[in-house]
């Protein structure tokens, strides 16, 4: 165990990550006992016959029912036969069809003990989730070491982080920007910690990161205004709407979309330029903290150029079939450009190389600073 954490004094950030993931796991998010769900419960069963009679085609487009027989796999009614139904809505992207031999999820919606009627959900795919979700975490600890293991901690934490703060919040009206904001302080705080330690590096890695965070922050609310972006424009956002959540400030919550998506590579960004004025500064005990932070941007400026890239594939990749219909219709550039889906996109790609842009100068600035003098001359134990 001792090996996979670490050395001792590294296991504080350790602990206190370990203690954060505790206490969301045990925070309720208060939307628990939804009345959807109250009378229903979800189940695995198999797909041992099917009736495609009353399916309609009309070319690519199905509509109409397909009723299934199934056999429950799990839950109350394990064992028992059933005849779900799956409702086709004439959408290729929502629909689905299921063969004999399939397993599904299903919803099963009882009275008094007794089935009264089962809807097919989807495909069954946790099985196949958990295997590539098990062989991502062997290869991770198998190449990484305990660097994997702490790098596990950091996702285990940002996944509960946004399941049970952030997206609560957002559904009970808190100010979207400032929730975002104080959740990704929180991650970057402890993410980064989970690297070096409590100590300067991390330190000058949380400043220079919290200061790119603020400038993405501040950028895309400017220009989401300058640009009269709705927040509609984010999947199934507008559905809240119509579900009871009509005060809900799509807007804002685009807004910190932004920074929250540019987060991670800004972290990335700041504990490389950390990690190389340190490196720097150990192998010149003398330099000035001028030269020290010269030194980290030129390690910044090297790396901006493919870290601009990478969230600009991250964020065009979900649109590439968009991207195909404007090429087949012939659609002019200008009017791609200033359709409100593609705009949207490059608001988050261009602000969010803001945030890569300014956290360079300065994390080389706080790095350069807090590494070097005569009170930081003391060794510090290499990040794993």
């Amino acid at each position: 165990m001792k090996r996979l954490l670490g050395r001792r004094s590294d296991y504080l950030p350790v602990l206190v990550c370990l203690l954060a993931i505790f206490v969301l796991l045990l925070l309720p998010t208060g939307y628990e006992d939804a009345q959807i769900y109250q009378e229903a419960e979800h189940c695995r069963a198999r797909v041992t016959a099917c009736d495609d009679s009353s399916i309609i085609d009309t070319g690519l487009v199905r509509a109409g029912e397909q009723r299934c027989t199934l056999l429950l796999l799990s839950g109350s009614f394990k064992g028992e036969e059933a005849t779900g139904i799956n409702m086709l809505n004439g959408s290729l992207e929502q629909d689905k069809l299921f063969v004999p031999g399939d397993t599904a999820l299903v919803l099963v919606n009882q009275k008094d003990g007794a089935i009264t009627s089962v809807s097919m959900v989807d495909h069954y795919r946790l099985h196949a989730e958990l295997l590539l979700a098990g062989l991502f975490v062997a290869l991770l600890v198998l190449f990484a070491g305990r660097t994997g293991v702490r790098a596990l901690l950091s996702v285990a934490l940002t996944v509960l982080a946004v399941w049970k703060v952030l997206v609560p919040c957002y559904l009970r009206g808190a100010n979207p920007v400032w929730v975002g904001l104080g959740v990704t302080l929180f991650l970057t705080v402890l993410i980064i910690s989970l690297v070096y330690g409590f100590d300067r590096r991390a330190a000058a890695a949380v400043s220079g990161a919290a200061l790119g965070v603020l400038v993405a922050c501040l950028m895309g609310m400017a220009f989401t205004d300058l640009f009269q972006i709705h927040g509609a424009v984010m999947s199934y956002s507008e559905s809240l709407l119509y579900s009871g959540y009509q005060d809900l400030n799509l807007t804002r919550i685009f807004m910190a979309s932004i920074f929250i998506g540019a987060s991670g590579a800004v972290m990335d960004l700041a504990v490389d330029i950390t990690s190389a004025v340190r490196e720097v500064v150990e192998k010149k005990p003398e330099i000035g903290w001028k030269e020290a932070a010269q030194s980290g941007m030129n390690v910044g400026r090297a790396a901006m150029g493919t870290m601009t890239t990478t969230l600009l594939l991250a964020y065009s990749g979900g649109y590439i079939s968009l991207l195909m219909v404007f090429m087949a219709q012939g659609t002019p550039l200008d009017n791609i450009l200033n359709y409100k889906y593609v705009s949207a996109e490059i608001l988050h790609t261009i602000v969010g190389s803001f945030g890569l842009c300014t956290v360079a100068p300065f994390t080389a600035l706080t790095s350069g600073i807090l590494l070097t003098g005569r009170r930081n001359n003391a060794p510090e134990p290499a990040a794993e």
